[in-house]
């Protein structure tokens, strides 16, 4: 014996209105198909469960019995149905959110206060991350978008994750603002820095192995007088005059007693992405951000 829920469904609506056409009718069904249904609910079950006479159609003591169980089916259906609406409404304003340092610094506070302004009762969170982070964050479900960094091409992912290319991030000299070379607004050429005291990031970040590229490339191999973790940190010992450094253009800060200038024909530059899923519809704030994001860029580039 093999019974169906949709069987089950079908004599508690019976039951409910004692008839077969207004079942069917709820069902959107002739009542030919009911008909049929409930014919193979009969097979199926190997007794009869409605009885059919003059005045119409009863359920049988099986019928009745079949019939609570189709009951108690519409009621989890219904349960389930308002339980995921409520959950659906509170998606539908949350955004959470992960970033790179440069990213929160730079392009998230003008999107955060576009999306505040459009949606003041939006429910938002952001965590900081590595790029590392990002796209398996994104593709378990943890975060709907992140911004990140990368130096060699966007990222592996899943065909379940879109990467949105935001923001092509250049590299600039970074010099105490008393460095000869200060005091022209030339492009400077990395082998023009090729005798100078340099500040690198640390070893084992991407960073770190463009600048050795880029210098062995450039013919030399550099003085490195200081290793920082951060850019924050590399400026601020360039304003001591202990060197030099490379830092992204939206990586620079208002450092009192360093200047900076521009890498004459160069392409070392990182690139700024969005992760979020191929599929939004879970979290439809993301598509209003990555749109705020986006102008956001724009503006950044255009400064």
């Amino acid at each position: 014996m093999h019974l169906e829920p949709g069987q089950l469904r079908l004599l508690s609506l019976i039951s409910r209105h004692s008839s077969t056409s207004a079942a069917a009718s709820e069902l959107r069904i002739t009542p030919t198909e009911v008909a049929q249904q409930l014919a193979r609910a009969e097979r199926d079950c190997g007794v009869p469960l409605v009885r059919r006479g003059p005045r119409g159609e009863s359920l049988t003591a099986a019928g009745h019995l079949l019939a609570r169980h189709g009951s108690e089916i519409d009621r989890h259906t219904a349960q389930a149905t308002a339980g995921l609406e409520e959950l659906l409404g509170r998606m539908s304003m949350r955004l959470r959110l992960g970033a790179s340092q440069t990213a929160a610094m730079h392009l998230l506070p003008p999107a955060l206060h576009g999306l505040r302004h459009h949606h003041p009762d939006a429910d938002l969170s952001v965590v900081d991350l590595t790029t590392d982070q990002a796209v398996p964050m994104v593709d378990d479900g943890e975060l709907d978008l992140a911004v990140i960094a990368t130096w060699d091409g966007p990222p592996k992912a899943s065909d379940h994750i879109t990467l949105h290319p935001l923001i092509t991030d250049p590299l600039v000299v970074v010099l105490p603002e008393s460095h000869p070379l200060a005091a022209t607004d030339s492009a400077i050429g990395l082998e023009q820095l090729h005798a100078e005291p340099w500040v690198a990031i640390s070893p084992g970040a991407d960073a770190r192995e463009h600048f050795d590229r880029a210098t062995a490339a450039a013919g030399y191999r550099p003085d490195i007088r200081f290793q920082a973790a951060s850019y924050d940190v590399a400026q601020a010992f360039v304003a001591t005059g202990a060197g030099v450094t490379l830092v992204p253009r939206l990586a620079l800060t208002n450092t009192a007693g360093i200047t900076h200038r521009e890498l004459e024909a160069s392409d070392l530059q990182r690139t700024l992405y969005a992760v979020t899923l191929a599929d939004t519809r879970l979290a439809p704030l993301t598509d209003t951000f990555l749109h705020l994001l986006h102008d956001s860029a724009a503006g950044l580039s255009n400064r």
